[in-house]
């Protein structure tokens, strides 16, 4: 725009007798209709300006800037009417027509631009549910009205009066909004009823409504039966969920343990029940328009023991507490025994089993059983292993043939596994490899090591010779000593050699025996 203050005035002693014979009036128009604002000046020939709140919209007939703007009527005639083809809420302002030349200015028009209302809406609409004895609040908003919107509630012709209302002010400061809240109470209702907002203002004055239907309802009423119970796993169970609803059931919804199961849709669930129907409840989900009810039961499936916290093997120090730890689930309740493999002596009737201050004879196998009466058992198996010196089992005395081949061995138990295992006689120790007539050889096996000293061809002298079989680990060593005698028997002959050695279990001492069998394919 440009300030008319600001323009060349250049009169001439042609306009100077012109008058406006039209001059523009104040209107009012609603937004999105058409409006004319005349002007007229008879004999005057000069520049014509339109002025809007004080600046001009451009000069002459060149409005170009304002596409919805055309100065229209015969020129010739004087006729300079400003014509709006749909007007809009930036319209409503202060006009005025100028003759510059003539220095004439019309009267200031003011035009006034109306905004219906936006449609009114119904917060929840159409159809307004509640349960029975509950009060009614309904909300109509009519938006974006200049000026503001009127709200009034109808019911069967007649205005219901008592609604609280509020508007406000938009940041364009021009148009509001209408807000309108009808409380009634629950004897003033009935299902079936339709509630009319009705909307207007100056721009539509027969105004604008809609309507709610008032639908008095309740939610489903569920039950949900289980049979039979209780019942053993791996037997068919049926679930059945009756429902009472207002308005009636849409859907049913089935879910074990909260995930949904999908391949069943009706009010009948039948399944083989396994373990997981005892922890993970199955639920129906029954809704209807109004919404949902949901209701849950447990099946009371008997199942044999299942492990719910698996016992792990441990590795202790000599001397420090060994803790396992072995939990199970069962039904009806279970019971829990823990024993040493191979000893009827129960050593704990808990989930766990504390072993104080371990001797190198805890060492074994544990079992961890659980027992439902007329259901079933199951148990682990778990290991304990001593970390400890190292523990040598031999014969003292064995056996061999004079100018034959000949062995001694000796057994070793040790964890951790034997860092360095010697031999040694008179001035002699030999740990590995072959020495003249001797040779040493170590076998590991489930057990433990079996270190073996060879003498190529036995002679007298190795009868009354003192073997010394050492073992070494990081927590100490152990030596056994033994002696060579002469074998009787012919030659090629087999001996065998019983070795003992004691294990200490914590409620009673068992005497084991490995029977290592000697001969020259080993």
């Amino acid at each position: 725009m440009i300030p008319w203050v600001l323009l060349l005035l250049w009169i001439s002693g042609h306009g100077a007798e012109a008058m406006f014979s039209q001059q523009p009036q104040d209107l009012v128009v609603v937004a999105g209709q058409p409006v004319t604002l005349p002007c007229t000046i008879p004999g005057y020939h000069g520049v014509v300006l339109w002025i809007k709140d004080g600046l001009a919209l451009g000069v002459g007939r060149d409005l170009s800037g304002y596409p919805r703007y055309t100065v229209t009527g015969d020129h010739g005639s004087g006729e300079h009417h400003l014509q709006i083809q749909r007007a809009e809420l930036m319209d409503d302002a202060v006009f005025e027509c100028q003759a510059v030349q003539a220095a004439m200015r019309s009267r200031p028009a003011r035009l006034t631009v109306l905004v219906p209302p936006e449609d009114p809406v119904i917060s929840g609409g159409p159809v307004v549910s509640l349960r029975a004895g509950d009060p009614l609040n309904l909300t109509c908003h009519a938006d974006n009205a200049k000026p503001a919107a009127s709200i009034i509630w109808i019911r069967n012709g007649e205005v219901l009066n008592g609604a609280m209302y509020s508007k406000t002010l938009l940041r364009d400061g021009r148009r509001e909004s209408t807000v309108s809240t009808l409380y009634l109470s629950p004897s003033n209702i009935e299902t079936g009823q339709q509630i009319i907002c009705k909307a207007s203002n100056k721009a539509v004055p027969n105004g604008k409504e809609t309507s709610v239907t008032i639908d008095i309802q309740h939610l489903p009423l569920v039950n949900l039966s289980v049979e039979p119970q209780p019942v053993l796993e791996g037997n068919l169970v049926k679930f059945h969920c009756s429902a009472k609803a207002n308005p009636p059931v849409t859907l049913y919804r089935w879910a074990k343990g909260g995930s949904i199961i999908k391949e069943v849709s009706g009010d009948t669930y039948e399944v083989i029940v396994d373990h997981s129907f005892f922890t993970e409840p199955v639920s129906c989900e029954v809704t209807n328009p109004l919404g949902s009810t949901n209701i849950s039961r447990n099946v009371d499936v008997y199942f044999g023991p299942r492990m719910s916290a698996e016992p792990q093997s441990l590795q202790v120090d000599l001397g420090s507490d060994a803790v396992f730890n072995c939990a199970w689930t069962g039904n009806p309740s279970l019971t829990i025994v823990w024993m040493k493999r191979g000893s009827g002596v129960v050593l704990s009737n808990e989930n766990l089993l504390t072993l104080k201050s371990v001797r190198q004879e805890d060492a074994g196998k544990y079992v961890c059983r659980a027992v439902v009466p007329r259901v079933g058992a199951g148990e682990k198996e778990v290991s304990l292993t001593v970390n400890g010196p190292p523990t040598i089992s031999s014969t003292q005395t064995q056996q061999a043939l004079h100018g034959e081949k000949g062995q001694i061995k000796c057994f070793i138990r040790s964890t951790p596994p034997p860092d360095r295992i010697a031999w040694s006689w008179k001035e002699t120790v030999l740990e590995s490899g072959t020495s003249g007539r001797y040779t040493v050889e170590t076998v590991t096996t489930e057990e433990g090591v079996i270190s073996t000293l060879t003498m190529s061809n036995i002679v007298p002298a190795d009868f009354q010779t003192i073997y010394n079989c050492t073992a070494w680990n990081s927590f100490g060593s152990d030596t056994e000593i033994i002696r060579l005698k002469e074998q009787g028997g012919s030659q090629g002959s087999t001996g065998s050699t019983f070795l003992f050695f004691k294990s200490r279990h914590k409620r009673g001492l068992v005497t084991q025996i490995i029977k290592v069998c000697f001969n020259e394919d080993l």
